[in-house]
């Protein structure tokens, strides 16, 4: 599979996908801790890649986003930004009304 088809394919299937170096409970590096942080305080389950094991879609994501920098938040296809811009969002509560609504629409479609 195509690295850009991969991507893609990532994106259609989690509502809340989080491109970050390492996981949610280790991360790698200080801007995806905090990114992953403030997305677990969100209180919604959500998709994550570990960039450092997916050297392709760290390669071609940021081309494909025209967004240089991970981590990179994902809410329904739609790229919302980096770690300034997730905790700015969290900051001033956008993030979670944005996080729970995404969250509530892929759930009454599962259903």
């Amino acid at each position: 599979m195509e690295t850009l088809d991969k991507i893609k394919e990532q994106l259609s299937e989690n509502t809340i996908l989080l491109y970050m170096k390492g996981s949610p409970k280790l991360p790698s590096c200080g801007f995806s801790s905090q990114a992953s942080q403030a997305l677990m305080q969100c209180g919604q389950p959500f998709a994550y890649v570990d960039i450092l094991q997916n050297p392709d879609i760290r390669a071609e994501l940021p081309k494909y986003a025209n967004w240089p920098t991970f981590p990179q938040l994902w809410v329904e296809g739609e790229l919302v930004g980096g770690c300034d811009i997730i905790l700015e969002m969290f900051q001033q509560g956008e993030l979670q009304p944005l996080i729970t609504a995404a969250a509530e629409k892929a759930n009454a479609a599962a259903e």
